[in-house]
């Protein structure tokens, strides 16, 4: 399994980017797949996740009503869509997957625990 983000850049308080992680793998719509998100100096945090269907998703409290996460499965890529950015916003992102097709809770894909691959990254910084 190799995950490659992209999408990342610099863009100013306000503006929007759309992030993509590419998948390897033939089963990539079995695999539930998360966002996580790393500022200097922190640790990493989580942003996002969304089942293999994609019937589910949660979101970290800070990027609710900010960010969506979603899926298409014919193109083994997951996104994360980060409107009205903030500077609070900047970091490295991570996409993560896990392709054990364990059961979905919000509780579980909170954490960095089931996820079994993650991707190289990929700067975001927002300038205010």
């Amino acid at each position: 399994v190799q995950l490659q983000a992209s999408g990342g850049g610099l863009v100013q308080a306000g503006d929007s980017l759309r992030l993509s992680c590419a998948a390897s793998g033939r089963t990539f719509s079995n695999w539930a797949m998360g966002w996580f998100r790393q500022a200097p100096g922190k640790e990493r945090d989580f942003v996002a996740a969304i089942s293999w269907s994609g019937a589910n998703q949660a979101y970290a409290d800070s990027v609710k009503g900010r960010f969506t996460i979603s899926r298409e499965n014919a193109r083994n890529t997951v996104y994360l869509q980060m409107n009205s950015l903030e500077p609070e916003d900047t970091a490295v992102y991570y996409c993560a997957a896990d392709p054990t097709g364990g059961i979905w809770t919000d509780k579980r894909y909170r954490s960095e625990r089931p996820y079994g691959y993650w991707g190289q990254g990929t700067q975001v910084t927002v300038s205010s």
